[in-house]
């Protein structure tokens, strides 16, 4: 099957509409966060809403052009897009430009930014299906797993450095890619319970939770006395779990900027807002409230017009959504991300080819990180590390970044029942 044919007939065109749905979205609520009555027209190039309706036209462009390439290229060319993101990482550490904090832009002039952690994404994800999907390659066998893992940390070291913390933490999601490949359960348990042991040692005295742990390992092993092997395994557990609970302060002290611990600690409830640091959320949160069930109309959202919430083009996007169009315009975007995902997870699982399967499973891992992290962060249930709301947010890098992720895997799928691209 030629590739017109493909392109025509095999394209999943649902996808495709969903995508155009969210753009579309994207596109109309950053002229609202942003709206200048002296330049009213949303088709404004000199404007930021003007700006993305170009980054859209061209994203389509990028679509389109990755639909009409080979199948088998996109394998192949995954060592050398993944070379030069790495390179590309390195390159803005060096002469990047700092927006929010991050160094992490390369200039490009005339207004225009590119940022590569962007891009990392997309082509580590074709880099880790390209390993998994590889002969005798196996996620249980542990040369196999480091080196998966090594794919992964590689850019998250770098992008860690900018520092970009929300880029950084996004990458953490492709643990599922390898879950769905065959990584244990244990160490999505192991994850959880670590995470929750930090939490919960920033929140009580340290003694409170050792106490805690203990009374739960005891009630295990008395459940699985004769298990030998196992109640084993729970002390081990048992006692790293007490020796991480004593570093979780330190780690959280010396890891994390006075900035970034003082967000955390507003969301925890473990200082006032004394210092304002949660302002950005707290005017999100009343934008949202105060749009009610069927919002206040398109462009008469107050927070939105005397721009009380800061970045609302970008990471609080939502906040517009939620105040301008309110409940029902808000679980309408809820909706469609969750269709997206679903249609997503649909289309990994019908692939013959291992590759795509994997490189599927990657795209709907980072967009659902994407998109919990951003309307947590909106709604005051995470703290605030800047990470953009995919296809909605106003940014040429982060729409060309979800447009390249989504639409090789749709080219991808549109040669399911020919070659086999592993």
């Amino acid at each position: 099957m030629n590739n017109q044919r493909g392109f025509f007939f095999n394209v999943d065109w649902i996808t495709v509409l969903i995508y155009l749905a969210l753009c579309t979205i994207g596109w109309f609520n950053i002229h609202a966060a942003v709206f200048d009555e002296n330049h009213p027209s949303i088709l404004d190039l000199e404007t930021s809403y003007g700006r993305q309706f170009i980054f859209i036209l061209t994203g389509l462009v990028l679509g389109t052009v990755i639909l009409l390439l080979e199948s088998r290229f996109l394998s192949a060319v995954s060592p050398a897009l993944y070379v030069v993101t790495v390179l590309m990482l390195i390159l803005v550490l060096a002469v990047g430009r700092g927006v929010g904090g991050n160094q992490a832009w390369i200039d490009l002039g005339g207004g225009f930014k590119l940022q590569p952690s962007e891009f990392a994404k997309f082509a580590t994800c074709l880099l880790l299906a390209r390993y998994l999907s590889a002969t005798n390659v196996k996620v249980t066998d542990p040369k196999s797993f480091l080196i998966a893992g090594g794919i992964i940390l590689l850019p998250m070291v770098l992008i860690k450095m900018q520092p970009d913390d929300g880029s950084t933490l996004v990458f953490c999601s492709l643990i599922f890619v390898l879950y769905r490949e065959g990584l244990s359960t244990y160490f999505l348990v192991i994850g959880g319970i670590l995470i929750t042991l930090f939490i919960t040692s920033l929140i009580f005295n340290e003694w409170y939770v050792v106490i805690a742990v203990i009374i739960v390992t005891v009630l295990a092993a008395i459940s699985i006395k004769r298990n030998r092997p196992l109640l084993f395994k729970v002390i081990v557990g048992a006692v790293i779990s007490i020796g991480f609970i004593f570093a979780a302060k330190p780690l959280y002290n010396k890891g994390l900027k006075k900035h970034q611990r003082d967000r955390i600690d507003v969301v925890l409830g473990l200082s006032q807002d004394k210092k304002h640091v949660g302002y950005n959320q707290n005017q999100s949160i009343i934008a949202i409230g105060s749009g009610r069930v069927w919002g206040k109309g398109y462009l008469q959202g107050t927070q939105t017009k005397y721009a009380f919430v800061p970045a609302q083009s970008t990471d609080f996007i939502f906040c517009t959504i939620g105040e301008e169009w309110g409940f029902a315009g808000s679980v309408t975007v809820l909706g469609l991300y969750l269709f997206l995902l679903l249609r997503i997870i649909l289309i990994a699982e019908r692939q013959r080819a291992p590759f795509s399967r994997i490189y599927g499973y990657g795209v709907a891992s980072i967009i659902f990180c994407h998109v919990i992290i951003n309307i947590a962060m909106a709604i005051g249930y995470m703290p605030v590390i800047g990470i953009p709301l995919p296809f909605i947010s106003y940014g040429g890098s982060s729409l060309w970044s979800f447009t390249i992720l989504l639409f090789i895997l749709l080219k991808l799928d549109s040669n399911r029942m020919g070659i086999n691209h592993a």
